[in-house]
């Protein structure tokens, strides 16, 4: 598969004369991790729903390799290859199978008729988007859980159904909105191994919003930091984690020179 890289160029988000968004530009290189940090309040969450569709910019671009996604609805965006999670678990009643199959839905010919006929060609595409969906449970750590029912799980292998429905998806491009938010230690690490494992076998981007510094600075190549919906640092964790800006932003000191 071929990995597009994702670009954000001078992204502008007001709301109601309130801007959340100041001018913001990065790009997620093909293949690799980018995480996007910043106090609560600096714009991250705006960033995915412009990222995903779900808000409108006043000015700036984003583009999937040649592809500029800015006008584009959600579901159009996911079909290009963006998959998104959520902070808070979005889980439906039913089997881990069941909420993974969901994933599959853009990659399903059969409509209700053919299905609801059991339509032979039907048949077999379901079993293929059933099999595809068991390995990616695998490949998540839910293997053991499959056919088990979602609310009969942990907090932890919740959050990685979502992740894993989102997979189903055969995205090229990973947006994750807080994956380790609310877990445990052992969730944490679980989960950031998940994520690891995810990059290189399926070879695609990452894109993780985290509050949880010792797992951006584990797993992104490159971290952007907002504050006050404007950018205020890029370069890799070590870098960014030096940046006089990023103590700043995170620790409350002052600049140089200030009184």
């Amino acid at each position: 598969m071929t990995v597009p890289g994702l670009s954000v160029r001078d992204v502008t988000v007001r709301f109601a004369g309130l801007t959340a968004l100041d001018g913001v530009s990065f790009a997620v290189a093909p293949g690799t991790v980018h995480a996007l940090i910043g106090p609560n309040g600096a714009g991250k969450s705006t960033c995915f729903n412009v990222l995903s569709g779900l808000a409108r910019p006043a000015a700036g671009t984003v583009r999937l390799g040649d592809t500029e996604l800015t006008r584009l609805a959600p579901h159009r965006i996911a079909a290009l290859g963006v998959a998104r999670t959520f902070q808070n678990i979005v889980t439906t009643a039913g089997t881990v199978a069941d909420n993974l199959m969901l994933g599959r839905h853009l990659h399903s010919r059969a409509g209700f008729t053919a299905s609801a006929l059991r339509l032979p060609w039907a048949v077999r595409e379901q079993r293929e988007h059933l099999a595809r969906a068991r390995e990616i449970a695998e490949l998540t750590g839910l293997g053991p859980h499959f056919d088990s029912p979602v609310e009969l799980l942990s907090y932890g292998d919740r959050k990685r159904v979502e992740l894993a429905r989102a997979l189903c998806l055969e995205p090229r491009v990973l947006l994750l909105d807080e994956p380790v938010a609310g877990m445990n230690a052992a969730e944490r690490a679980r989960t950031a191994e998940v994520i690891a494992r995810v990059r290189a076998e399926l070879e695609l981007s990452v894109l993780l919003v985290e509050h949880d510094m010792g797992l951006v600075m584990r797993l992104a190549d490159e971290v952007t930091v907002l504050d006050f919906g404007r950018r205020i640092a890029h370069g890799t964790p070590d870098e960014v984690r030096r940046d006089p800006e990023v103590l700043r932003a995170y620790l409350g000191t002052p600049r140089e020179g200030a009184a």
